[in-house]
């Protein structure tokens, strides 16, 4: 492993914790040496209450924990905390307005003082101050209180019923801070503060040893970390800078580094690399989903003012539900991820594919593509070519549809691809591409945004923050059509409309305990894919890249990326 000499400053040895192997073998902590990490945007604080860019975020996760994270899978996992709080096990209240949570014996700070609830009630304090800018102040949206029962209980207290209240001092973008620390950094002193924001004392598995603002941090091994033999490596080195293909090639062609982030580059560049045999090409994945939405309501230009409203009436043939299988049928997505994406995409079905515990399964069959069967659908449906002109009529209107997204390359060749197999099932497709910022522009005097869907077939990607996808669910009831009296605005596009939906939406509003949630998703997400309104293509991820000598690498992109950076170790 190359050691960067040139970018190490001096850092000072680590005393070793050790750990038993099942062999019998002991394991020590920093056994491993140093650990080259490359984000090639720089971060420029290490406090993420100051920033909610990504590489803020990320690097201070080093250092910093929250009582509960998210794996890499979506689950959410107890980190201080000793369990997760539900009302199962009486840590959250019946009427949902509150949740106590309860800190792992034991928890050290970095500096040796002991973790209690009072640093989780300072947190609250420091984020909510007035004239702070808490940059993730919407995590604590609702709490009308943090309390420290004792010095290992925390209860907060929401102003209202929050059936999902894992939210404040959850995930890598809500942490909790040292109060010693942090004590005269509150509301307008907070940016400050510098000592404090570039080196803050943690319970995570490092701590800082030199910041330098959008260049290079340093860490070294957390002597007071609580499990035994983590972290692996002695220090880490964090470098920014540069751009996405230098900091592929760092990890894939010269091993000059072993972790390098958010490699968005060519999937044809970034496999040639990976080819060179030095390191692995890895991806993140959450819920961000290209698809198709089929509209819904008639956008023909002679409907004038009337045209995708609820007034100008239905489509013509496009809430056909036979014609939408067929047409979801007819697509080869696993080609759509080799051309487009690569390790930065998986075929879904799924307008919703994740967090796993809310991933259907019901709806796979179109992992396969199947020309045949949808051509045999439409014959045995009566939707055939009644004048041999290679189009299918349905009750006397040909099924000519015209199909818009965004000016993106990728978007181009997934169009080029579509148009073909549509047209092997008797669909013509004319395309076009608009400029991404009048496309997404919610301009209400433009006719070409995706709001407005003056078109039969639109295709983006859209997705949602964090874990609970309830909101983003919600996207589909009735009352969110974009409409020229809400000035085009609404999440509705394909303007889908089901009262047996939105009773859903209702109820799982007020159901508690993730399984039981899942359960109502699982069917809200089935009952959009049945009707063939909305069409998914594409799961997409975040591309990243380590080392074939780095093991234990759980990438997470519910979380921070590096939220098991503990566990991570060389393998030879």
């Amino acid at each position: 492993m190359k050691k960067l000499s040139a970018l190490m400053g001096a850092t000072a040895l680590v005393a070793c914790g050790t750990a038993a192997l099942a062999d019998g073998h002991e394991v020590e902590r920093g056994r491993d040496g140093q650990l080259n990490i490359i984000y090639w945007q720089a971060p420029s604080t290490l406090n993420p209450y100051l920033s909610g860019g990504t590489k803020e975020v990320e690097s201070a996760s080093l250092v910093l924990e929250s009582l509960g994270r998210f794996s890499d899978t979506g689950e959410l996992l107890p980190w201080l905390a000793a369990e997760i709080p539900t009302v199962e096990n009486g840590g959250v209240s019946e009427d949902l307005t509150s949740i106590t949570w309860t800190l792992k014996d034991g928890v050290m700070w970095s500096d040796g003082t002991p973790l209690t609830a009072n640093d989780a009630v300072f947190t609250w304090q420091y984020c909510t101050a007035e004239g702070g800018g808490c940059a993730q102040a919407s995590y604590f949206d609702g709490v009308e209180s943090v309390e420290a029962v004792d010095d290992q209980t925390i209860k907060i207290t929401f102003d209202a019923p929050k059936p999902f209240p894992y939210t404040a001092l959850v995930g890598a973008e809500s942490p909790i801070i040292q109060a010693a620390q942090f004590a005269d950094c509150m509301g307008a002193a907070a940016p400050t503060c510098v000592d404090a924001n570039f080196g803050p004392i943690g319970t995570g598995p490092f701590v800082v040893t030199d910041f330098k603002a959008n260049d290079v941090v340093q860490f070294s091994a957390n002597e007071n970390f609580r499990v035994d033999g983590q972290p692996a490596f002695e220090t880490v080195l964090f470098k920014g800078g540069g751009d996405a293909a230098a900091a592929a090639r760092s990890v894939l062609e010269t091993g000059e580094f072993d972790y390098a982030w958010n490699l968005q580059i060519d999937p044809t560049v970034l496999s040639d690399m990976e080819s060179a045999g030095l390191g692995t090409v890895v991806a993140a994945f959450a819920t961000s989903v290209e698809r198709l939405h089929l509209n819904q309501t008639n956008p023909s230009a002679d409907l004038g003012d009337l045209r995708a409203t609820a007034e100008g009436g239905a489509h013509p043939f496009l809430t056909n539900r036979t014609i939408g299988q067929a047409m979801s049928m007819a697509i080869d997505r696993g080609l759509l991820v080799e051309i487009g994406y690569g390790a930065g995409g998986q075929p879904t079905c799924n307008v919703l594919p994740g967090p796993a515990v809310y991933a259907s399964t019901a709806n796979d069959a179109c992992l396969t593509q199947d020309v045949a069967g949808a051509n045999a659908l439409l014959d045995e449906a009566g939707i055939v070519d009644s004048d041999g002109d290679g189009i299918r009529e349905f009750e006397g209107t040909p099924l000519i549809v015209s199909y818009q997204t965004s000016t993106n390359a990728v978007r181009q060749d997934t169009q080029a691809l579509v148009k073909q197999w549509w047209s092997e099932i008797g669909i013509q497709a004319e395309l076009r591409n608009i400029d991404a910022s009048v496309f997404f522009g919610g301009d209400p005097a433009s006719p070409d945004t995706f709001q407005k869907f003056f078109a039969d077939v639109e295709m983006y990607t859209n997705n949602f923050a964090g874990v609970d996808p309830e909101a983003y669910m919600a996207n589909w009831a009735c009352k969110e059509w974009p409409s020229p009296e809400s000035q085009w605005q609404g999440s509705n596009m394909q303007r889908f409309c089901d009262p047996a939906y939105d009773a859903l939406i209702d109820e799982l509003a007020s159901t508690a305990g993730i399984d039981a949630r899942a359960e109502i998703v699982k069917q809200m997400n089935d009952m959009l894919m049945a009707s063939y309104s909305i069409i998914p293509l594409v799961h997409r991820g975040n591309p990243s890249a380590h080392a074939n000598t780095l093991g234990g690498v759980k990438m997470s992109d519910w979380d921070s990326e590096l939220w098991n950076i503990a566990e991570w170790y060389r393998t030879e």
